[in-house]
């Protein structure tokens, strides 16, 4: 089935853009969430206007998001976690501590931006990337220290 995407849709396309799907995922999925049109002559004629609310509408995200990025840019995490006598950690710190300690603060952020090659097992200072886009970073110091 041809339709025309309304919004943004990660793995499909950019608003505005023609697509071919499978009939099925049109009918039961896109279109119900208004995320897509039937590409008719008619539709055909509304691209330039869908792809200039979607530009406005990204613009406003990038915005929004490079707002949230410079207030927690440079953030501070304190954390306590008890060690055994070889200052091992009982325990780790992962994205999931990250999140909440930053909803805490009161910062607009989802758990799947926190970027942690593994979760931090031992004490000290760590820097932390949080991802809000691709071209949209922020990075927030974590300091571990004993109980």
């Amino acid at each position: 089935m041809k339709i025309i995407l309304i919004k943004d849709m990660e793995n499909l396309g950019l608003a505005g853009d023609v697509k071919v799907v499978a009939n099925g995922y049109a009918r039961n999925y896109l279109l119900p969430r208004k995320l897509a049109i039937l590409a008719t002559p008619y539709s055909l004629g509304k691209i330039t206007a869908i792809q200039e609310k979607a530009v406005e509408e990204r613009n406003e995200r990038t915005n929004n998001l490079k707002s949230i990025a410079g207030k927690v840019d440079g953030t501070e995490l304190s954390f306590t976690r008890k060690v055994d006598s070889n200052e091992k950690m009982y325990g780790s710190i992962s994205e999931v501590d990250i999140f909440n300690e930053l909803i805490k603060l009161g910062f607009d952020v989802k758990k799947s931006n926190i970027v942690l090659e593994k979760h931090i097992k031992e004490l000290g200072e760590f820097n932390v990337e949080i991802n809000f886009a691709p071209e949209i970073k922020a990075n927030i110091k974590i300091l571990v220290e004993k109980e």
